[in-house]
């Protein structure tokens, strides 16, 4: 894993849409080793471009927001999810409405 790896990562995050998500696990499968979840949230973790990298479009497998979001913690993520379109129920995304 080096820096190729997360700039695969931020290519990848870059193409989720507005008004959906996906987990740390299928951007790792998008990048070609989904055993790399851990170290996409890394790679999102130090992302050097946020307006440009829309980290808060990834969320763990069941939905869940990150308690540790880089940019404000899980409540700025939710609302800027929200702010898209994603609803949110019980603080989780419905994976099988809004997934990519």
């Amino acid at each position: 894993m080096g820096q190729g790896f997360f700039e695969a990562v931020y290519e990848v995050v870059k193409q989720i849409p507005k008004g959906r998500v996906a987990s740390y696990g299928r951007v790792a499968e998008l990048c070609g080793n989904k055993r790399m979840a851990r170290q996409v949230g890394w790679a999102l973790h130090v992302n050097p471009d946020q307006s440009g990298i829309p980290c808060h479009r990834v969320v763990n497998k069941r939905g869940g927001c990150c308690e540790g979001f880089a940019f404000g913690g899980r409540e700025i993520q939710e609302a800027m999810l929200v702010a898209e379109g994603v609803k949110l129920t019980g603080g989780f995304v419905d994976m099988d409405k809004y997934s990519i």
